[in-house]
């Protein structure tokens, strides 16, 4: 009888335990150790900004740390790979960017499936880019750098976070639509790029402005135009590329959210929900918005959906431009 007893008391327990966990990865008791928030770049770059922007309010709302964690390389494959193949628990988090979209059209063998190994949560900002050049470079808009490309063929590099980033197809897309070669340098993050723009190893960057515009402001750097159809507001002196007689151009840079696939629904929707309301806390809209970023925080299934349209959209910029698949 005492044996019974026991046997049924260590049942009892045992499914305790087990409600215990299902409730909390259901989102009851989540998060009950820090998270982690991959960025597959190196530090410093427009994404690393958002990224370390939202996060302590994160960590101030769930009382325990999101760790920005920079896996930078690999056109951000390397991190991707990382946070697909995690425990689906909630304790993983990725930065997805452009770049996850362009690499379903540009990598014929990716190691995870963008839209079925990743659970899109929110996107969490979107910017245009800067075509900014170093000081010695003497154009002074984009009709004068247009000329000086085509004067001197080849000889412009171009630095980008790596074959197959947003940057890397802005710059694309700009030679194509304008009928200029510029060469490309690929690096890991834009951090290491702009370090080589701004120290003249390269001579321009197709920058987000939350990156770039810093340096703009300081004077290390020159803005000919933004990627965007129209002006960007807070940066009202700076024409588009459009104005500069690039009249069919137009690219804009995103972030956003996502987990591995199979986190529970209840706890993605608490990932959104508090995600979302990070994003539209005063602090972090002011120090996104104020450089030039616009905050999203829309829902889970508004982030699939965008994420499929880049898809469809790159896909039609890397065939047009005549790239290869790597």
């Amino acid at each position: 009888m005492r044996m019974t007893s026991i046997v049924l008391a260590c049942c009892a327990g045992l499914i305790a335990l087990a409600l215990s966990s299902e409730t909390s990865a259901q989102g009851g008791a989540y998060p009950v150790k820090p998270v982690r928030l991959i960025v597959p770049y190196a530090p410093g770059g427009g994404t690393d900004i958002v990224a370390r922007a939202f996060a302590p309010k994160l960590s101030e709302m769930w009382n325990q740390q999101v760790v920005v964690d920079n896996r930078g390389g690999g056109s951000t494959i390397i991190g991707t790979e990382l946070a697909a193949k995690a425990p689906a628990d909630g304790y993983t988090l990725l930065m997805g960017t452009t770049t996850l979209a362009i690499n379903s059209s540009l990598r014929r063998k990716l190691p995870y499936d963008t839209l079925k190994d990743l659970e899109p949560v929110t996107q969490t900002a979107s910017q245009a880019y800067i075509l900014a050049v170093h000081p010695s470079v003497p154009a002074r808009d984009v009709k004068g750098f247009i000329a000086l490309a085509k004067a001197k063929p080849g000889t412009l590099n171009y630095g980008s976070p790596g074959t197959g980033s947003g940057s890397h197809l802005a710059g694309e897309l700009f030679a194509m639509l304008s009928g200029v070669r510029l060469i490309h340098i690929p690096y890991k993050g834009s951090g290491p790029a702009l370090t080589d723009l701004l120290g003249g190893q390269i001579q321009l960057i197709f920058g987000t402005i939350l990156s770039t515009f810093p340096h703009v402001k300081s004077g290390k750097l020159r803005a000919l135009g933004v990627s965007s159809p129209k002006r960007v507001a807070v940066l009202p002196d700076i024409p588009s590329i459009r104005e500069g007689g690039v009249a069919a151009y137009g690219a804009t840079s995103w972030n956003g959210v996502l987990t591995p696939a199979g986190v529970p629904k209840p706890l993605l929707a608490r990932l959104n929900a508090d995600i979302v309301k990070a994003l539209q806390s005063p602090e972090v809209r002011a120090r996104l918005a104020g450089d030039g970023g616009e905050v999203v925080g829309n829902s889970a299934q508004e982030f699939r959906a965008h994420i499929q349209n880049e898809i469809v959209q790159w896909a039609k910029v890397v065939k047009a431009a005549g790239l290869k698949a790597q």
